[in-house]
Protein backbone atom coordinates (compact mmCIF):
# COMPACT_ATOMS: atom_id res chain seq x y z
CA UNK A 1 0.00 0.00 0.00
CA UNK A 2 1.27 3.50 -1.19
CA UNK A 3 1.13 5.70 2.47
CA UNK A 4 2.07 8.16 0.61
CA UNK A 5 -0.99 8.42 -1.69
CA UNK A 6 -3.59 7.87 1.14
CA UNK A 7 -1.74 10.79 2.56
CA UNK A 8 -1.89 13.04 0.07
CA UNK A 9 -6.06 11.91 -0.08
CA UNK A 10 -6.41 12.06 3.52
CA UNK A 11 -4.55 16.03 3.03
CA UNK A 12 -7.27 16.97 0.10
CA UNK A 13 -10.44 16.15 2.08
CA UNK A 14 -9.63 17.30 5.07
CA UNK A 15 -9.15 20.21 3.24
CA UNK A 16 -12.11 20.46 1.45
CA UNK A 17 -13.54 19.87 4.63
CA UNK A 18 -12.21 22.82 5.74
CA UNK A 19 -10.35 21.48 8.60
CA UNK A 20 -6.91 22.40 10.04
CA UNK A 21 -4.21 19.89 11.01
CA UNK A 22 -4.50 20.48 14.77
CA UNK A 23 -8.43 20.44 14.50
CA UNK A 24 -8.34 17.13 12.18
CA UNK A 25 -5.91 15.48 14.53
CA UNK A 26 -8.27 16.56 17.60
CA UNK A 27 -11.18 14.72 16.00
CA UNK A 28 -8.85 11.82 15.70
CA UNK A 29 -7.54 11.57 19.26
CA UNK A 30 -3.71 12.48 17.92
CA UNK A 31 -1.55 15.76 17.25
CA UNK A 32 -0.67 18.00 14.78
CA UNK A 33 2.73 16.31 14.07
CA UNK A 34 0.98 12.82 14.08
CA UNK A 35 -1.59 14.44 11.03
CA UNK A 36 1.88 15.88 9.01
CA UNK A 37 3.39 12.56 9.81
CA UNK A 38 0.70 10.31 8.01
CA UNK A 39 0.05 13.13 5.30
CA UNK A 40 3.42 12.58 4.49
CA UNK A 41 3.42 9.16 4.22
CA UNK A 42 5.86 8.56 7.66
CA UNK A 43 3.37 7.41 9.73
CA UNK A 44 4.21 3.97 8.89
CA UNK A 45 4.89 1.26 6.24
CA UNK A 46 0.94 -0.21 6.27
CA UNK A 47 -1.37 1.99 8.19
CA UNK A 48 -3.78 0.21 10.38
CA UNK A 49 -7.38 -0.04 8.95
CA UNK A 50 -9.14 1.18 12.09
CA UNK A 51 -7.14 4.49 11.32
CA UNK A 52 -8.25 4.55 7.73
CA UNK A 53 -11.43 3.85 8.92
CA UNK A 54 -11.77 6.48 11.26
CA UNK A 55 -10.26 9.23 9.05
CA UNK A 56 -13.40 8.43 6.53
CA UNK A 57 -15.62 8.67 9.31
CA UNK A 58 -14.18 12.11 10.36
CA UNK A 59 -13.51 13.40 6.58
CA UNK A 60 -17.59 11.94 6.18
CA UNK A 61 -16.49 10.14 2.23
CA UNK A 62 -16.61 6.39 1.78
CA UNK A 63 -13.33 4.55 3.26
CA UNK A 64 -12.86 3.71 -0.47
CA UNK A 65 -11.82 7.22 -1.39
CA UNK A 66 -8.57 7.15 0.66
CA UNK A 67 -7.72 4.22 -1.02
CA UNK A 68 -7.84 4.71 -4.87
CA UNK A 69 -7.22 8.05 -7.02
CA UNK A 70 -10.37 7.31 -8.79
CA UNK A 71 -12.46 10.90 -9.00
CA UNK A 72 -15.65 10.02 -7.33
CA UNK A 73 -18.44 9.83 -9.11
CA UNK A 74 -20.33 13.40 -9.14
CA UNK A 75 -23.33 12.98 -6.68
CA UNK A 76 -26.91 11.95 -7.16
CA UNK A 77 -28.96 15.51 -7.47
CA UNK A 78 -25.74 17.62 -8.63
CA UNK A 79 -27.70 18.41 -11.80
CA UNK A 80 -30.63 20.80 -10.94
CA UNK A 81 -33.83 19.21 -12.44
CA UNK A 82 -35.12 20.31 -15.72
CA UNK A 83 -37.75 23.12 -14.71
CA UNK A 84 -35.64 24.45 -12.58
CA UNK A 85 -33.48 25.24 -15.90
CA UNK A 86 -36.48 27.14 -17.02
CA UNK A 87 -36.35 29.76 -14.29
CA UNK A 88 -32.88 30.65 -14.88
CA UNK A 89 -33.59 31.17 -18.87
CA UNK A 90 -35.87 33.56 -17.82
CA UNK A 91 -33.53 35.65 -16.02
CA UNK A 92 -31.98 36.20 -19.70
CA UNK A 93 -35.33 36.47 -21.55
CA UNK A 94 -35.71 39.57 -23.69
CA UNK A 95 -39.18 41.29 -23.00
CA UNK A 96 -41.47 41.13 -25.78
CA UNK A 97 -43.68 43.53 -26.90
CA UNK A 98 -47.34 41.87 -25.26
CA UNK A 99 -48.67 43.36 -22.08
CA UNK A 100 -47.48 42.76 -18.85
CA UNK A 101 -50.15 40.94 -16.31
CA UNK A 102 -51.62 44.04 -13.85
CA UNK A 103 -49.83 44.35 -10.68
CA UNK A 104 -52.82 43.34 -8.53
CA UNK A 105 -52.75 39.42 -11.01
CA UNK A 106 -48.76 39.79 -10.14
CA UNK A 107 -49.03 40.13 -6.60
CA UNK A 108 -51.68 36.87 -6.41
CA UNK A 109 -49.29 34.52 -8.29
CA UNK A 110 -46.86 36.18 -6.13
CA UNK A 111 -48.67 35.11 -2.83
CA UNK A 112 -48.96 31.71 -4.74
CA UNK A 113 -45.68 30.83 -5.02
CA UNK A 114 -44.60 32.06 -1.61
CA UNK A 115 -47.38 29.22 -0.71
CA UNK A 116 -45.73 27.17 -2.76
CA UNK A 117 -42.13 27.52 -1.73
CA UNK A 118 -43.22 27.10 2.11
CA UNK A 119 -44.98 23.81 1.49
CA UNK A 120 -41.93 22.38 -0.54
CA UNK A 121 -43.73 22.15 -3.63
CA UNK A 122 -40.51 23.21 -5.51
CA UNK A 123 -41.74 21.50 -8.74
CA UNK A 124 -44.97 23.86 -9.14
CA UNK A 125 -42.30 26.82 -8.82
CA UNK A 126 -40.28 25.52 -11.58
CA UNK A 127 -43.75 25.77 -13.58
CA UNK A 128 -44.68 29.20 -12.29
CA UNK A 129 -41.89 31.03 -12.03
CA UNK A 130 -40.81 32.02 -15.25
CA UNK A 131 -43.74 33.13 -16.21
CA UNK A 132 -43.86 35.36 -12.89
CA UNK A 133 -40.50 36.83 -13.60
CA UNK A 134 -41.02 37.88 -17.22
CA UNK A 135 -44.40 39.45 -16.01
CA UNK A 136 -42.81 41.45 -12.86
CA UNK A 137 -40.34 42.57 -14.95
CA UNK A 138 -42.83 44.31 -18.25
CA UNK A 139 -44.62 45.46 -15.13
CA UNK A 140 -41.77 47.62 -14.03
CA UNK A 141 -40.68 48.93 -17.89
CA UNK A 142 -44.87 50.20 -17.93
CA UNK A 143 -45.89 50.94 -14.61
CA UNK A 144 -46.90 54.78 -14.78
CA UNK A 145 -44.52 57.30 -12.86
CA UNK A 146 -47.11 56.85 -9.71
CA UNK A 147 -47.35 52.99 -9.42
CA UNK A 148 -43.17 52.66 -10.18
CA UNK A 149 -42.72 51.98 -6.58
CA UNK A 150 -45.67 49.04 -5.92
CA UNK A 151 -44.15 47.76 -9.26
CA UNK A 152 -40.63 47.37 -8.07
CA UNK A 153 -41.47 45.98 -4.85
CA UNK A 154 -43.33 43.61 -6.40
CA UNK A 155 -40.10 42.84 -8.85
CA UNK A 156 -37.92 42.50 -5.48
CA UNK A 157 -40.02 40.16 -4.11
CA UNK A 158 -39.67 38.06 -7.44
CA UNK A 159 -36.66 37.99 -7.47
CA UNK A 160 -36.32 37.26 -3.79
CA UNK A 161 -38.51 34.03 -4.06
CA UNK A 162 -36.30 32.94 -6.97
CA UNK A 163 -33.16 33.35 -5.34
CA UNK A 164 -34.49 31.39 -2.30
CA UNK A 165 -35.52 28.66 -4.93
CA UNK A 166 -32.00 28.83 -6.86
CA UNK A 167 -30.03 28.10 -3.74
CA UNK A 168 -31.80 24.67 -2.93
CA UNK A 169 -30.21 23.13 -5.79
CA UNK A 170 -26.34 24.55 -4.29
CA UNK A 171 -23.94 24.84 -6.98
CA UNK A 172 -25.09 24.12 -9.59
CA UNK A 173 -27.02 27.82 -9.75
CA UNK A 174 -25.38 29.33 -7.22
CA UNK A 175 -23.86 32.21 -10.06
CA UNK A 176 -27.78 32.55 -11.13
CA UNK A 177 -28.80 32.79 -7.62
CA UNK A 178 -26.52 35.18 -6.95
CA UNK A 179 -27.91 37.24 -10.08
CA UNK A 180 -31.10 36.96 -8.64
CA UNK A 181 -30.02 38.59 -5.31
CA UNK A 182 -28.32 41.75 -7.39
CA UNK A 183 -31.42 42.49 -8.72
CA UNK A 184 -33.97 41.76 -5.89
CA UNK A 185 -31.69 44.44 -4.50
CA UNK A 186 -31.63 47.26 -7.15
CA UNK A 187 -35.47 46.42 -7.38
CA UNK A 188 -36.47 47.10 -3.60
CA UNK A 189 -34.07 50.11 -3.23
CA UNK A 190 -35.97 51.35 -6.20
CA UNK A 191 -39.10 51.17 -4.77
CA UNK A 192 -37.71 52.78 -1.47
CA UNK A 193 -39.61 50.48 0.93
CA UNK A 194 -36.92 49.32 4.14
CA UNK A 195 -38.53 46.35 4.54
CA UNK A 196 -38.22 45.21 0.67
CA UNK A 197 -34.52 46.15 1.19
CA UNK A 198 -33.76 44.49 4.59
CA UNK A 199 -35.44 41.30 2.84
CA UNK A 200 -33.36 41.19 -0.57
CA UNK A 201 -29.76 42.17 1.60
CA UNK A 202 -30.31 38.94 2.96
CA UNK A 203 -30.52 37.20 0.35
CA UNK A 204 -27.53 39.00 -0.76
CA UNK A 205 -25.59 38.23 2.63
CA UNK A 206 -26.67 34.20 1.92
CA UNK A 207 -25.17 34.43 -1.42
CA UNK A 208 -22.56 36.07 -0.25
CA UNK A 209 -21.79 33.25 1.95
CA UNK A 210 -22.47 31.01 -0.74
CA UNK A 211 -19.64 32.36 -2.78
CA UNK A 212 -16.99 31.77 0.40
CA UNK A 213 -17.63 35.38 0.89
CA UNK A 214 -18.49 34.95 5.22
CA UNK A 215 -17.12 37.89 6.29
CA UNK A 216 -18.23 39.89 3.29
CA UNK A 217 -21.67 38.22 4.25
CA UNK A 218 -21.52 39.06 7.69
CA UNK A 219 -20.67 43.26 7.24
CA UNK A 220 -23.29 43.12 4.72
CA UNK A 221 -26.14 42.03 6.83
CA UNK A 222 -25.02 43.83 10.21
CA UNK A 223 -24.18 47.38 8.40
CA UNK A 224 -27.69 46.73 6.58
CA UNK A 225 -29.57 46.21 9.87
CA UNK A 226 -28.13 49.14 11.64
CA UNK A 227 -29.13 51.25 8.77
CA UNK A 228 -32.65 50.18 8.65
CA UNK A 229 -32.95 49.71 12.59
CA UNK A 230 -35.30 52.34 13.31
CA UNK A 231 -37.27 52.69 9.65
CA UNK A 232 -37.70 48.61 10.66
CA UNK A 233 -38.56 48.78 14.12
CA UNK A 234 -41.49 51.87 13.46
CA UNK A 235 -43.12 49.49 10.95
CA UNK A 236 -44.46 46.80 13.76
CA UNK A 237 -44.08 43.04 13.39
CA UNK A 238 -43.10 43.67 9.74
CA UNK A 239 -40.22 45.18 10.37
CA UNK A 240 -39.49 43.63 13.24
CA UNK A 241 -39.35 40.29 11.49
CA UNK A 242 -36.90 41.72 8.76
CA UNK A 243 -34.33 43.13 11.17
CA UNK A 244 -34.51 39.54 13.06
CA UNK A 245 -34.00 38.02 10.21
CA UNK A 246 -30.84 39.82 9.24
CA UNK A 247 -29.32 38.97 12.23
CA UNK A 248 -30.18 35.12 11.54
CA UNK A 249 -28.74 35.65 8.22
CA UNK A 250 -25.25 36.90 9.41
CA UNK A 251 -25.27 34.21 12.47
CA UNK A 252 -25.60 31.58 9.24
CA UNK A 253 -22.46 33.97 7.53
CA UNK A 254 -20.21 33.86 10.54
CA UNK A 255 -20.81 29.79 10.82
CA UNK A 256 -19.40 29.39 7.48
CA UNK A 257 -16.13 28.92 8.15
CA UNK A 258 -13.85 26.52 10.71
CA UNK A 259 -15.18 26.59 14.35
CA UNK A 260 -12.85 28.58 16.38
CA UNK A 261 -13.63 30.27 20.06
CA UNK A 262 -14.36 33.94 18.57
CA UNK A 263 -16.39 32.39 15.79
CA UNK A 264 -18.81 30.88 17.70
CA UNK A 265 -19.09 33.50 19.97
CA UNK A 266 -19.53 36.06 17.05
CA UNK A 267 -22.10 33.63 15.90
CA UNK A 268 -24.05 33.29 19.07
CA UNK A 269 -23.73 36.97 19.80
CA UNK A 270 -26.29 37.76 16.35
CA UNK A 271 -28.48 34.51 17.35
CA UNK A 272 -28.79 36.64 21.26
CA UNK A 273 -29.57 39.77 18.94
CA UNK A 274 -32.09 38.28 16.78
CA UNK A 275 -33.91 36.59 20.07
CA UNK A 276 -33.48 39.99 21.66
CA UNK A 277 -35.83 41.06 18.52
CA UNK A 278 -37.86 37.86 18.55
CA UNK A 279 -39.16 38.57 22.20
CA UNK A 280 -40.11 42.50 21.10
CA UNK A 281 -41.72 40.89 18.43
CA UNK A 282 -43.57 38.27 21.14
CA UNK A 283 -44.72 35.34 18.87
CA UNK A 284 -43.60 33.12 15.73
CA UNK A 285 -45.31 35.39 13.00
CA UNK A 286 -45.05 34.54 8.99
CA UNK A 287 -44.91 38.22 8.09
CA UNK A 288 -43.38 38.57 4.40
CA UNK A 289 -42.98 34.63 4.75
CA UNK A 290 -40.36 35.05 7.47
CA UNK A 291 -41.54 32.55 10.31
CA UNK A 292 -39.39 34.72 12.51
CA UNK A 293 -40.07 34.60 16.04
CA UNK A 294 -38.16 32.64 19.14
CA UNK A 295 -38.58 29.05 17.02
CA UNK A 296 -37.19 30.43 14.37
CA UNK A 297 -34.12 32.03 16.31
CA UNK A 298 -34.26 28.25 17.80
CA UNK A 299 -33.69 26.19 15.10
CA UNK A 300 -31.21 28.84 13.67
CA UNK A 301 -28.95 27.67 17.07
CA UNK A 302 -29.37 24.52 16.39
CA UNK A 303 -28.15 24.65 12.56
CA UNK A 304 -25.42 27.36 14.02
CA UNK A 305 -24.05 24.31 15.92
CA UNK A 306 -24.33 21.69 13.35
CA UNK A 307 -21.79 24.24 11.02
CA UNK A 308 -19.57 24.46 13.45
CA UNK A 309 -19.87 20.30 13.43
CA UNK A 310 -20.97 20.21 17.20
CA UNK A 311 -23.87 17.90 17.17
CA UNK A 312 -23.77 16.96 20.94
CA UNK A 313 -24.14 20.81 21.54
CA UNK A 314 -26.56 20.82 18.78
CA UNK A 315 -28.92 18.38 20.16
CA UNK A 316 -28.98 19.63 23.29
CA UNK A 317 -30.16 22.84 21.99
CA UNK A 318 -32.78 21.15 19.56
CA UNK A 319 -34.15 19.59 23.55
CA UNK A 320 -35.07 23.18 24.33
CA UNK A 321 -36.99 23.81 21.32
CA UNK A 322 -41.06 23.66 22.29
CA UNK A 323 -42.42 20.59 19.42
CA UNK A 324 -45.78 22.17 19.09
CA UNK A 325 -44.29 25.53 18.38
CA UNK A 326 -42.05 23.53 15.86
CA UNK A 327 -44.90 21.52 14.40
CA UNK A 328 -46.26 24.96 13.70
CA UNK A 329 -43.42 25.74 11.43
CA UNK A 330 -43.89 25.59 7.68
CA UNK A 331 -43.12 22.26 6.31
CA UNK A 332 -39.98 24.12 4.33
CA UNK A 333 -38.71 24.58 8.12
CA UNK A 334 -40.06 21.28 9.57
CA UNK A 335 -38.53 19.59 7.15
CA UNK A 336 -35.36 21.75 7.17
CA UNK A 337 -35.32 20.65 10.97
CA UNK A 338 -35.21 17.15 10.19
CA UNK A 339 -32.40 16.97 7.98
CA UNK A 340 -30.12 19.42 10.57
CA UNK A 341 -31.04 17.07 13.26
CA UNK A 342 -30.06 14.27 11.32
CA UNK A 343 -26.76 15.62 10.67
CA UNK A 344 -26.43 16.29 14.45
CA UNK A 345 -27.20 12.55 14.70
CA UNK A 346 -24.51 11.37 12.08
CA UNK A 347 -21.41 14.16 13.55
CA UNK A 348 -22.42 11.86 17.02
CA UNK A 349 -22.20 8.73 15.27
CA UNK A 350 -25.84 7.97 16.29
CA UNK A 351 -26.96 6.63 12.84
CA UNK A 352 -30.33 5.34 13.15
CA UNK A 353 -31.89 8.37 14.51
CA UNK A 354 -30.16 10.01 11.19
CA UNK A 355 -31.84 7.00 9.56
CA UNK A 356 -35.22 8.05 11.41
CA UNK A 357 -34.71 11.60 10.99
CA UNK A 358 -33.98 11.28 6.87
CA UNK A 359 -37.25 9.40 6.43
CA UNK A 360 -39.16 12.02 8.75
CA UNK A 361 -38.05 14.54 6.28
CA UNK A 362 -38.82 12.78 3.45
CA UNK A 363 -42.12 12.02 4.76
CA UNK A 364 -42.97 15.47 5.44
CA UNK A 365 -41.85 17.19 1.86
CA UNK A 366 -40.21 14.61 -0.19
CA UNK A 367 -38.67 17.45 -2.71
CA UNK A 368 -36.14 18.99 0.03
CA UNK A 369 -34.88 15.85 0.34
CA UNK A 370 -35.40 14.04 -3.26
CA UNK A 371 -33.81 17.22 -4.96
CA UNK A 372 -31.42 18.73 -2.90
CA UNK A 373 -28.03 18.07 -3.76
CA UNK A 374 -27.18 18.78 0.06
CA UNK A 375 -29.88 16.33 1.33
CA UNK A 376 -28.89 13.68 -1.20
CA UNK A 377 -24.84 13.95 -0.26
CA UNK A 378 -26.25 13.57 3.75
CA UNK A 379 -28.52 10.22 2.76
CA UNK A 380 -25.35 9.05 0.61
CA UNK A 381 -23.57 9.89 3.64
CA UNK A 382 -26.14 7.73 6.30
CA UNK A 383 -26.54 4.93 4.32
CA UNK A 384 -22.66 4.18 3.51
CA UNK A 385 -22.30 4.17 7.13
CA UNK A 386 -24.87 1.35 7.92
CA UNK A 387 -23.40 -1.78 7.09
CA UNK A 388 -27.48 -2.93 6.53
CA UNK A 389 -29.78 -0.19 5.45
CA UNK A 390 -33.14 -0.67 5.86
CA UNK A 391 -35.52 -1.36 3.67
CA UNK A 392 -36.85 2.28 3.78
CA UNK A 393 -33.55 4.12 3.71
CA UNK A 394 -32.37 2.06 0.86
CA UNK A 395 -35.66 3.27 -1.17
CA UNK A 396 -35.54 6.47 -0.37
CA UNK A 397 -31.79 6.25 -1.73
CA UNK A 398 -33.15 4.75 -4.78
CA UNK A 399 -35.43 7.90 -5.59
CA UNK A 400 -32.21 9.78 -4.24
CA UNK A 401 -30.65 8.36 -7.38
CA UNK A 402 -28.33 6.89 -5.53
CA UNK A 403 -27.40 2.98 -5.66
CA UNK A 404 -28.62 1.30 -2.56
Amino acid sequence: MDTSRIGRRIAYWRDRRRLTQPEFGRLMGQTKRWVQDLEGGKRQQDPRLSVLVRAAEVLRIPLEQLLTDRPPEPPAGSAPPSDVLGVVDALYKSLDSADPPPLAALQRRLVYCCEAFQACHYATLGRELPALVVGATKAVHRAPVDRQSEAQAVLSRVYQLVTSYLHKYGEATAIQAALAADRALAAAEASGDPVHIGAASRRVAKTLACQQHPETAVEFATSTARRLAGDLAAQGPLGLSTLGMLYLSAAVAASSKDRTTARVRTATGFLDEAEDIADRQGADLNEDWTMFGPTNVGLHRVDMLIRFEDGWSALEAADDLNENAVHRMTRERQAGHHVAMARASLLTRQKDDAAKELLAADELAPEEVEARPDAVNLVKDVVDRMPNPGAQLRALAQRCGLPA
